[in-house]
């Protein structure tokens, strides 16, 4: 890893939708970069871009000044796990491993212990921004030991989103501080991954808040249509209460303006319906990659309560198909006490 000022050579390991991005922002603050994927259709897209190629990870570590700074930024899970034992069985003592997926930070813990019996570093850098950060930046979340934190300082600066991306804080003075530029260690080893994973629980929560919302804006001309009228569907007992017809990609563009609930999250959610009001492109399926179950599990352990949270990751399940077989179970209860025959879907 040569350092010369705010000049620094790493390597990527990783160019998906974040990897490339996180390369391609760092080569526009003047970093070099040596890459590499196991798709050479994307190591030809960026080293068209001025980022050094290679078609192996041991082509990509000999390829790097030591001492070396490889990131990896591939699915978290089996895949960086073999990725981060292959590095550690390639690099040197004082290299530095930096993890930016969105790994368990107990698997941190794990491997930082065993990268330090190498005399290896290994970094957990929770890394928020998805596929605007190549222009907003990216938010840094880093666990491990200080000084290793310190030394790639240029690296942190270069991808972050910098000072002006906010109106400061009434209150801070000084010279701004790292969170100020978009990056912060959060402390040891899992730190990093730690407040990543709480974030991506609230991101959750945010989500789930302005989908159920809008869902009701979306109903609220429930009075205006015919009602089915059977023991079977529970009465709108004051129709003349739901006669709305909702612009609700205007009410989204709205609340962009001076409402409390505006948010760049919501600003996605407005463009996302200005170019399809009914989102028929979805199915309504909505994944969870397990930092929302991590952030109930550490809730649970801690003693603190995350309902709101829990929620927003239930209603994931639900919308998976994991309820299907206990709502059947529900009909066939209703069924079996009181002859309700189920109702086909409208």
């Amino acid at each position: 890893m040569a350092v010369t000022g705010n000049n620094l050579t790493f390597g990527m390991v990783g160019l998906g939708r974040m990897g490339g991005g996180l390369v391609q922002r760092s080569m526009r603050a003047g970093l070099s970069a040596v890459v590499y994927d196991h798709e050479p259709a994307a190591v030809a897209a960026v080293t068209a871009l001025g980022a050094t190629g290679t078609n192996s990870l041991k082509a990509l570590v000999l390829a790097l000044p030591t001492p070396r700074a490889v990131w990896v930024m591939v699915p978290a899970g089996a895949i960086t796990e073999q990725v981060v034992t292959e590095l550690t069985a390639l690099l040197e003592p004082g290299d530095v491993i930096i993890d930016g997926g969105n790994s368990y930070y107990r698997d941190d813990i794990r491997r930082g212990a065993i990268c330090a019996a190498r005399g290896i570093d290994y970094l957990d850098v929770g890394t928020s921004g998805g596929i605007w950060g190549l222009d907003r930046g990216f938010c840094l979340m880093i666990g491990g030991q200080v000084a290793n934190v310190d030394r790639l300082t240029p690296l942190w600066n270069a991808i972050a989103p910098g000072f002006e991306a906010a109106a400061r804080t009434p209150g801070r003075t000084g010279p701004p501080a790292t969170a100020e530029q978009g990056w912060l260690h959060c402390g040891p080893s899992g730190a990093g991954h730690f407040v990543k994973m709480v974030h991506n629980g609230i991101e959750y929560g945010l989500m789930a808040a302005y989908a159920e919302g809008l869902n009701v804006l979306k109903h609220a001309g429930a009075g205006l249509g015919q009602r089915a009228q059977d023991a079977e569907t529970a009465p709108l007992s004051d129709p003349q209460f739901y006669q709305y017809d909702i612009d609700v990609p205007a009410v989204a563009e709205l609340w962009r303006r001076g409402s409390v609930v505006e948010s760049w999250l919501l600003d996605l959610t407005a463009r996302a319906l200005q170019a399809s009001p009914e989102l028929t492109e979805f199915g309504g399926r909505v994944s969870d990659s397990g930092e929302g179950r991590w952030t109930l599990i550490a809730g649970i352990e801690e003693g603190v309560a995350t309902p709101v949270l829990a929620a927003s990751l239930y209603q994931r399940f639900d919308s998976q198909g994991s309820a299907l077989f206990a709502n059947k179970i529900l009909s066939a209860m209703r069924n079996e006490f009181g002859g309700h025959t189920e109702k086909a879907s409208s």
